[in-house]
């Protein structure tokens, strides 16, 4: 056990009595705190439940990861059901989106953790840091409390507490939602959605070597970041891509020369 995971613990520890709920998404920094969540119940069981929105937003497998680890290490689970979609600023892809689509959300979970003392999500200490994040304020607006971020873990830290406690998912690439992939003002539908969801996975199909990898998609135009050691190989698999990718709708593909950068529709 590692000292940052015996933190995450004791910090958790004096909620138990109340009863535990957590925002989970299945990424690495709720799994480390389900993880956590699992470990306290085998010390003294307490009533918990980890909780994951199922949104037009996110990958159609991520609800099944999820459900499948919560299993695995006997957490409770629920599926919540919501369309961001249906809020105008989310539609439009305005700036403010990610405030709007938070604040829905975790409204949603509130009313499902009903009964329980405590939610949690999984917002660490470099997400606290980053320029950009309107989302933390409807965190903050609703009582959500982020114990990872609170003990100023950031995200290698909570990597290594996730190993502590054998998830894993502990290194799993970080996978924001979709809306991310296009820029601000383009209209955000289901059939847009699912086409740079498809393009991802061709994508991380053909390079499976590139960690952390996007698709950004600018209408008939698919831009890929992989990172920077990573671009050789991308080139030498051109022809590949394309035939990937030009099905999809994309009549042009480019390769962008300055790397995988995450939110860079944000610079």
């Amino acid at each position: 056990m590692t000292e940052d995971a015996t933190r995450l613990l004791a910090w958790l520890r004096p909620h138990a009595a109340g009863g535990v709920a957590l925002a989970f998404s299945g990424g690495a920094d709720s799994a480390a705190l389900l993880g956590a969540l699992a470990a306290l119940r085998r010390e003294s069981p307490f009533r918990c439940l980890a909780l994951t929105l199922r949104t037009p937003l996110q990958r159609r497998g991520e609800g099944e990861e999820a459900r499948a680890l919560a299993m695995r290490l006997g957490v409770p689970w629920r599926d919540v059901p919501a369309d961001p979609l249906a809020l105008p600023e989310v539609a439009a892809n305005a700036p403010g989106r990610c405030y709007a689509c938070k604040r829905l959300m975790m409204d949603r979970l509130r009313a499902e953790a009903e009964g329980f003392a405590l939610l949690i999500d999984g917002t660490n200490a470099d997400d606290r840091r980053a320029a950009n994040r309107p989302g933390l304020r409807a965190l903050d607006e609703l009582g959500i409390r982020s114990p990872l971020a609170e003990l100023g873990l950031g995200k290698a830290a909570v990597r290594a507490v996730g190993r502590a406690f054998g998830v894993p998912a502990a290194g799993r690439p970080a996978t924001p939602c979709l809306a991310t992939r296009f820029p601000y003002g383009t209209r955000l539908d289901e059939a847009a959605l699912r086409r740079v969801e498809a393009g991802e996975d061709a994508l991380r199909g053909l390079l499976p070597e590139a960690r952390d990898l996007r698709l950004r998609d600018h209408a008939g135009l698919a831009r890929i970041e992989v990172p920077a050691e990573m671009l050789p190989l991308a080139l030498e698999r051109r022809e590949a891509l394309l035939a990937a990718l030009r099905p999809l709708g994309y009549r042009h593909v480019a390769l962008d020369l300055a790397g995988f950068r995450s939110g860079s529709f944000d610079a």
